[in-house]
């Protein structure tokens, strides 16, 4: 018997710490507030800090719920305060801005005052999340003919013929350097609503995912030596696979959109714990054997931008 109790379900998410779409945190260390007696509460400052005029070139960085602002360097920041039963101040940057978290007796001093410590590292982060945006709007899909989406790690051009046969995949001869060298037909006329036209490529990519991932798992099952019981695809907004004991696989299916050797680590890393149930250096090692150059993928998850299906 294992010395470990181990957990019956784990996350790719687990050894990533960042999903594509993941806030990044930054707890910083405060001194521990005195038990006894305990500090009343901060005062309530203005909900949000006046400042001078903003200098030429300012950058600004603006959470939807912001509650308070702050000058760093020449970018202002506008954040939302949240109070909470904690030792620290904490400090998370998603897509949305800047949320910092902190205990009730830490006042807005202190708090700013931990903000410009951070600085350097909290503006690398926010102009990250704003690039990521960008990218992402310009990745945004357009349902019509004609329109581009990533298969497989290359561009897929959409055709429209509503006198074809159902979707199916036909290369395109001669196409240009940089140019899609596919196209997905599909049953529909030049007029199908975007939704529709959405829906039934969302469908016939639902049906490739389940088929390479099939043929991946079989293959990286007979060379890690396990035994998978049931693969199912899922469409998590935070995880792109995970495991669990009895030999259960689930894999999102939008890693199709992802080329060969991402979508192999991804199954060789649930794999993996068929055999190791936890992200110990013996985990890595059985990921590492079968996927030698796992963490180029592992970057390509994190960084790479899926286009928006909406």
């Amino acid at each position: 018997m294992s010395r470990f109790r181990l957990p019956l379900q784990l996350s790719l998410f687990d050894a990533l710490l960042e999903p594509a779409e993941k806030p990044t945190a930054a707890p910083t260390p405060l001194s521990q507030a005195p038990a006894q007696p305990p500090r009343p509460p901060a005062p309530e400052h203005p909900r949000l800090t006046t400042l001078a005029p903003h200098a030429p070139g300012t950058v600004d960085h603006r959470h939807p719920q912001a509650d308070r602002e702050i000058l760093l360097g020449e970018s202002l920041v506008a954040y939302q305060l949240k109070r909470a039963r904690r030792k620290s101040v904490g400090f998370v940057v998603s897509a949305d801005g800047l949320v910092v978290t902190a205990p009730r007796w830490v006042g807005q001093s202190e708090i700013d005052k931990l903000l410009r410590e951070k600085s350097a590292w909290l503006l690398r982060k926010l102009a990250e999340q704003q690039e990521r945006r960008k990218r992402l709007e310009s990745s945004r899909i357009e349902w019509r003919d004609g329109a581009t989406l990533p298969f497989l790690g290359e561009p897929l051009r959409l055709v429209l013929n509503a006198s074809g046969a159902s979707a199916h995949l036909q290369s395109i001869p001669d196409a240009p350097a940089g140019e899609p060298r596919q196209a997905l037909h599909l049953a529909l006329p030049l007029s199908a609503e975007p939704q529709q036209i959405r829906d039934v490529v969302q469908s016939w990519l639902q049906r490739q995912a389940k088929q390479v991932f099939e043929a991946r798992c079989q293959h990286f099952t007979m060379a890690l030596g396990v035994t998978m019981k049931r693969l199912s695809l899922s469409s998590a907004q935070t995880r792109w696979g995970s495991a669990t004991a009895d030999g259960a696989i689930r894999l999102n299916w939008r890693l199709i959109h992802f080329g060969l050797p991402v979508i192999d680590y991804v199954v060789a890393h649930e794999l993996a714990h068929l055999r190791e149930m936890n992200h110990s250096p013996a985990f890595w090692e059985v990921v590492r054997s079968v996927v030698p150059d796992f963490a180029t993928a592992r970057e390509s998850l994190a960084k790479d931008v899926l286009p928006p299906l909406g």
